[in-house]
């Protein structure tokens, strides 16, 4: 046992090996500088790119707040476009109403005339056939009993004061 005794301070490995704390230590203080290192290295180098992150999430939204203008603005010209369009519906259809009332008239005025037109033929062809049969009741009479035309009555009349 002497002989292990003397090669463990000439071999300085196992010194290390035989004190576990200090080596877990000693690779603790190494992964601890490893990484202080690199969160100071990217501290300086790597805040350009969290940087550009930062510019690209602000001009995302900008456009997103630019493009969300845009469409309320359009939605608000789409609604009085619509609008618009309701309001000549409602003067469209009012004219409409007003042609129908105007058209029902007329019809009900060209019915009356029609009938009227129907009346007055009616008495037309009344008038006709009385005419007709006035004039074949004058001819069947005989001659003599006619009356005597208007230029003898004169004539009679006047004969009548120079007697007189």
């Amino acid at each position: 046992m002497i002989d292990l005794a003397e090669d463990t301070p000439s071999n300085p490995l196992l010194r290390l090996g035989a004190q576990p704390i200090a080596l877990t230590a000693a690779a603790l203080l190494l992964l601890i500088a490893g990484v202080t290192s690199i969160a100071i290295w990217r501290a300086y180098t790597g805040s350009a790119p969290e940087a550009d992150r930062v510019v690209a999430s602000r001009q995302l939204q900008a456009r997103t707040a630019q493009a969300s203008e845009q469409l309320v603005e359009k939605t608000k010209g789409l609604e009085a476009t619509q609008q618009e369009s309701i309001d000549q519906l409602q003067v469209v259809q009012d004219q409409l109403q007003t042609v129908k009332r105007l058209l029902a008239a007329q019809q009900a005025d060209t019915k009356r005339l029609s009938e009227q037109v129907a009346t007055l033929n009616e008495s037309i062809d009344g008038l006709r056939q009385s005419f007709a049969s006035a004039r074949a009741t004058e001819a069947e009479t005989p001659s003599v009993t006619r009356r005597k035309p208007a230029r003898h009555r004169v004539h009679a009349s006047a004969r009548k004061r120079s007697h007189g």
